[in-house]
Order: structure tokens, then C-alpha cells, then sequence
């Protein structure tokens, strides 16, 4: 990554009591005890919370990276975004390496909102780097360019982000999330591009060519057929405030928990995105109520209510109480 989201009877109508007339709440899809302050639980599943299961990832909407080389920016990052990725791989020259390792372990900050972009697990630097983070109190580790499951469990005392950004690990993103100590997966479009031999991700007008888009669509499935969480990828271009809110938008109505940034001056831009208007609240409230004493599939407001319209309102609560 470089640098500077009625018909008939038994018709399948809203309640036309036919057979097939299931609806919302007989699937279990509606929850009258939803509490969107409370991330979705996950100790029923097999990917459930357990004493070698980490913790559902949480941190964002912005991520902010900062380069490890840099310790007199880490505090003023730390302030700006929701959390800080402390970059040892693309953003420091190779030579700075271990300057930056040194500023890892000597300019500590919260770990509960750091994360700690580390070299790829097949390169020299890779073991250095671990060694680094023994010295400090930081688990949350991005593991750039990630080939395979097998690269992660390397980290096992480690909650992993998986950066899924050559053809290898995006083809492979879905063995990626079903390790156990991964708790989200991000897409790069630059270095996937460069790795098949690209010279650019986009169009000249700012549209990501197909191969990124398909890249990027493969790693939110991957990241939620395992209950993982997906963070969309950097918008280099920072003077393109405008561009990176449609981004953003589109993140959060696809699905991403996060956004990662490269400039402060992005942050805003993306947690304007991920936070509701104050009418998607009232009406994802007003919604919620409706289906509290609806029985089956109803009408509200004109459109047809069932279980995925409830769990798309009360995503947009949990957004808002972040």
C-alpha cells in the first residue's frame, strides 16, 4: 500500500395463512430482547466465544494508519481516529525497520485500540517484529499479505487480522476466516493489482476495476460465512473527500465494520458514513416496534416487513449506539 465499505390464498403474501406463511419471528430472526449497545453473541455457534475464541472484533468505524517510524504521531492518531494501526510494513523503509520496532515498545499506547500492521509471515522481518511485540502489551496483530490459514496460526496468542491483498489470499479467504484466532479479514487493492502484475486498481475515474471489486466482494463473504468481521480497504486519493463518502456509504450498506484510512482528515469523513441519520434511528425504531406485535410477514409504512428487513434495522441501531 502506498502512502503521502394479496393475492390468493397460500400466494407466499403477508399473512395469507397459507403453509408457507413462516415469516420473521418463526425463524428466530427478530429478537424482541435486542439490545444494539451489545455486539451480536456468538457463543451458540461453532465460531462461539469460548476461553481459545477471542472476542468479536469492535474497533472503528476509522482506522487510522500511522507509521511505526513515526512515535510523535502516534498520540495525535490515537486521538483522531477510533483506533490506530501502527504500521512496521509498507509505510517504513526497510533500512527504519528496526528504529520502528523500537518505537513500537517504547512509545506504548492503549492496546485496547491499537492494532499492529507486522511483515508478511514469510519474510525476514516477520520474526522480529514478533519479537517486538512481546515487549509490549499489544494482541491485536494485521498480518499483511496473508496467504493461508496455516501463515495464521503462527500467531495463536494473537487476535488476527487477516490482510488479504494477493491473489493467494484472496483466493484463500475463506480457509483465512475459519481460523480460530482471527477476528476480521481487509482487502488491498494496490498490492493485489501490483501482485497480478497491474498497474492501477482504478479507472480513471475512480472506479475500481472489476478484479478489485470481485476481490473485495470475496473477502466480506469469506469474513461473514465465518461471523468475522471485514474492514474495507484505504482510499489513497486524499483530496477526494467525496469519493471515499461513497466508498464508505457503500461499505456500510454491504456490510463492512469498518474503514481503514491513511490522513486524519479522512476520519470524519467515514464515521459521518457509518452513523445513522437521526430518520434511519426513528425508523428502524419505529420498525422494531411495528414487528414487536406483527404476527409473521406484515406491511409497514408500504413495504413488506420479514426477518432480513428486522436484521438490516437492527444493524442500524447497533451503528448508532457505536
Amino acid at each position: 500500500m502506498s502512502w503521502p465499505n394479496d393475492g390468493g390464498p397460500n400466494d407466499g403474501g403477508p399473512n395469507d395463512g397459507g403453509p408457507d406463511d413462516s415469516g420473521p419471528f418463526d425463524s428466530g430472526a427478530f429478537d424482541p430482547d435486542f439490545d444494539p449497545a451489545v455486539p451480536d453473541p456468538f457463543d451458540d455457534s461453532p465460531a462461539g466465544l469460548s476461553p481459545f475464541t477471542p472476542a468479536p472484533f469492535t474497533l472503528g468505524p476509522s482506522l487510522l494508519f500511522c507509521p511505526a517510524d513515526r512515535p510523535e504521531r502516534y498520540a495525535k492518531a490515537a486521538e483522531r481516529a477510533d483506533a490506530v494501526i501502527l504500521d512496521l510494513e509498507d509505510a517504513v523503509a526497510p533500512a527504519d525497520r528496526a528504529d520502528a520496532r523500537r518505537a513500537l515498545i517504547e512509545h506504548p499506547l492503549d492496546p485496547a485500540r491499537t492494532i499492529v500492521r507486522i511483515n508478511p509471515a514469510d519474510s525476514i522481518d516477520f520474526a522480529l517484529d514478533l519479537a517486538a511485540l512481546e515487549r509490549t502489551d499489544y494482541r491485536d496483530v494485521m498480518l499483511a499479505k496473508t496467504l493461508n490459514a496455516g501463515q495464521v496460526e503462527l500467531l495463536a496468542a494473537f487476535r488476527v487480522i487477516a490482510l488479504c491483498e494477493t491473489a493467494a489470499g484472496v483466493i484463500s479467504a475463506t480457509e483465512i476466516a475459519a481460523a480460530r484466532n482471527v477476528v476480521a479479514l481487509m482487502w488491498g487493492a494496490e498490492d493485489l493489482v501490483a501482485a497480478l502484475g497491474g498497474t492501477s486498481s482504478r479507472f480513471p475515474d475512480g472506479r475500481y476495476r472489476d478484479v478489485a471489486r470481485q476481490a473485495r466482494s470475496m473477502v466480506l463473504l469469506a469474513a461473514g460465512a465465518h461471523d468475522k468481521a471485514a474492514i474495507d480497504t484505504v482510499h489513497l486519493d486524499i483530496t477526494d473527500t467525496a469519493g471515499l463518502a461513497l466508498e464508505a456509504a457503500d461499505a456500510v450498506a454491504s456490510g463492512f465494520t469498518a474503514t481503514a484510512c491513511i490522513h486524519p482528515s479522512q476520519v470524519a469523513v467515514i464515521r459521518a458514513a457509518y452513523q445513522p441519520t437521526a430518520a434511519e434511528v426513528d425508523y428502524a425504531l419505529g420498525l422494531l416496534e411495528a414487528a414487536a406485535s406483527a404476527r409473521g410477514v406484515f406491511q409497514h409504512e408500504g413495504r413488506m416487513i420479514d426477518g432480513p428487513v428486522l436484521r438490516h434495522a437492527e444493524a442500524v441501531l447497533r451503528r448508532a449506539a457505536r
